[in-house]
């Protein structure tokens, strides 16, 4: 692709910019970092778009705040102040679903993720969101804690333009059947193979 000019136009009656807006499935995948980051990143371009943005993280520690959550949730609240940009939500399993309000019950990780694929269905089926960022939702799959055939049919048959990127390491093969856009981090170097641990603004 050289200048934004495709090497196929498809004969669908479409025009260029139908074609050119179209909602998508996006998987960011593999061994190297950048899977999450390239989500948020996106988030932000969607953001500026005025695009109504929900991301929901799996496998994460109810401690663990990235620095894309403070960023992002300072960009919905200055929607909320000033109309710029797009509204945010940001929802995490690790610290409870925010819609969620069961209490003193033991840590059900797969019921915990079986909760938040619900209400992804749940705003997928009435368009809530114009963006959905499913950050480490492969592993979920990947560990059958939400089935998949059931998550390959709401994607590829939801409602509406809404677009959904997943990440995390190795994805099912059918959820990548169905991606618009799949991409494979590979990882050529990393600190860690020299014995050095995370640091902030890299890793968190």
């Amino acid at each position: 692709m050289v200048r934004g000019n495709t090497e196929v136009t498809p004969k669908d009656g479409l025009t260029t910019r139908q074609r050119r807006n179209q909602p998508l499935v996006v998987v960011n995948h593999g061994g190297g970092k950048g899977k999450s980051t390239a989500a948020f990143g996106l988030a932000l371009r969607g953001w500026n778009q005025g695009w109504d943005i929900g991301v929901f993280q799996f496998v994460k520690s109810a401690k663990w705040r990235v620095g894309e959550q403070t960023a992002l949730e300072a960009l919905g609240r200055l929607h909320a102040e000033t109309g710029e940009g797009g509204p945010v939500e940001w929802h995490k399993m690790g610290s409870g679903w925010s819609w969620s309000r069961k209490q003193g019950s033991e840590d059900d990780h797969a019921a915990d993720a079986r909760e938040g694929w619900t209400e992804i269905k749940r705003r997928l089926a009435d368009e809530r969101h114009t963006l959905y960022v499913l950050d480490e939702f492969s592993y979920v799959l990947k560990w059958g804690w939400v089935d998949t055939a059931e998550v390959v049919d709401t994607l590829r048959d939801r409602p509406g333009y809404q677009h959904v990127v997943i990440t995390g390491r190795d994805p099912h093969p059918d959820l990548l059947a169905i991606a618009d856009l799949s991409t494979e981090m590979v990882k050529t170097a990393h600190p860690f193979d020299k014995g050095q641990k995370g640091q902030r603004g890299i890793e968190w």
